[in-house]
This record gives C-alpha cells, structure tokens and sequence, in this order.
C-alpha cells in the first residue's frame, strides 16, 4: 500500500543532484505554555540524502530523540515541516502515520524489547507477518551474524545477541528508514562495535537511510553524516568523505 497524503507546501525533492529522504524546514517542539514553554526543537532545518548513515550527537536534553520521534512518526512537531520521499509527514492524519512507521521505518533502541517466551526467530517472525514486504526471519537474522542463535531464547542470549535480534526485528520488513537510539548504550565496546557492524551491513545492503543517536563521539567516524544538536538545533553538521569501518573506531 502506497501512502499517499496531499501536501499544498513547496517541497525541495533534491540537494547536490541526491535524492532526500528527509526534507526537514522550521522544525520545532515546544511543550506547555507561557512562561512555562519549554523548547526540544528550536526550528531545525535538515536535509538527508537516501541511504546515508548518519549519526546524532549530543548531549543529554539536546532534542537528539524528539528529532528521531518525529522523524519516525512517532510524534508530532509543534511547528515547521517533515517531507519523507517528498510526502509531508506533518500532513498526515493518524491512519497514514500508522502504516508509514508501518511499512517504512524500523526502530531500535538502547533496550531491546523482546519477547522472552519467544525465539530469536519468533521475535523477527512477529514482524514479517504484518509487513507487505518481509524479508524470512532467517534471512534477517543471518544480515546480523546470528545463523546459528535463531532458536534460542532472549534469556540464552548475550546482550550484544539480544541487540542483534532487534535489529534483526526492524530491518526484516526492508524498512527505507532504520532509527537508533542509543543502540550501544547498554554494551561494552566489543561487543558494541559487533552491534554497528551490524548496522552498518544493514544500511550498506538494504540501502537503508539509517539515523543512529550515540553519546559516543567516536561511532561518529562511521557515519556518512554527523549532526551535533544542542539546545534543541543543530550546531554543526560535518560529512566524512571517508567514513572508517566500525572495526577501525577509537571507542
């Protein structure tokens, strides 16, 4: 099902000759009122060309996650616009947000959220029946180097598996958006640079536009892009014109 949503504003479809995936203009969040208003975003402008990997840096409060929440549909600015593949995201209604998240993004975050009476394979099945487009669960899991854990259970797992197989989870509907939240958070650097190999593979092969929030500065060396927010903007924006592999950071 394509979603499709009329949207009466401009929308800039390319930059440098790259198709976007995100198109981002005036984005703002601000909750309560008056003196109490407080900002998340204060009008963040942003271009993501298809198929980058980028990575969000910042600290604690910067709006590194309202940004992704927004991005990935699960939330809704107070001002400003979101294009995704030159539909406004900001212009559609409950329905069309549902199977954009849906069919389009997948999600994974610093706790992985699985089902511990289910397999690792039961736990991506759960996914693949309700998306149009499903890779096997098997294929998904042997993309993160887990061929031979598919039968085991959460609690049989390391915490570096068990992120795996959310990763596994998010990328097996061949989402054109895979959003991270701190997916090493919870890891040791070992088995945290197993976790962006992972990641990276996903993004590489599947073409997936992969967005990844990290207080680490150094998985910002594997990213296409690199965004610092601060305040609720972004302070600068940096391009690696030679992103190094997750095997050669300086964790």
């Amino acid at each position: 099902m394509a979603i499709h949503q009329d949207a009466s504003a401009d929308y800039m479809p390319e930059k440098d000759d790259a198709p976007l995936a995100f198109h981002v203009r005036g984005l703002t969040k601000t909750y309560g009122a008056g003196e109490s208003k407080v900002y998340a975003l204060r009008g963040v402008d942003l271009d993501v060309p298809r198929g980058e990997l980028v990575v969000l840096l910042g600290q604690s409060g910067s709006g590194k996650s309202t940004l992704l929440n927004i991005l990935g549909g699960l939330d809704s600015p107070s001002e400003g616009q979101v294009f995704f593949n030159g539909e406004e995201l900001t212009a559609f209604n409950d329905r069309h947000l549902t199977a954009y998240r849906r069919q389009h993004v997948g999600f994974v975050f610093q706790f992985y959220n699985l089902i511990p009476s289910l397999t690792a394979r039961e736990n991506v099945t759960l996914v693949t029946e309700i998306a149009e487009q499903a890779m096997a669960a098997e294929e998904a899991l042997q993309l993160v180097g887990l061929s031979e854990r598919m039968d085991h259970f959460p609690a049989q797992l390391s915490g570096g598996e068990q992120q795996r197989v959310a990763i596994a989870r998010a990328i097996a509907k061949q989402p054109r958006v895979l959003l991270c939240d701190e997916p090493t958070g919870a890891l040791d650097s070992k088995t945290g640079i197993v976790v962006l190999e992972a990641l990276s593979s996903a993004n590489r092969r599947l073409d997936t536009t992969t967005l990844v929030i990290t207080h680490n500065a150094g998985i910002a060396e594997m990213a296409d892009r690199v965004l610092i927010m601060a305040d609720g903007a972004i302070k600068e924006t940096r391009v690696n014109t030679q992103p190094l592999k997750p095997s050669e950071l300086s964790w």
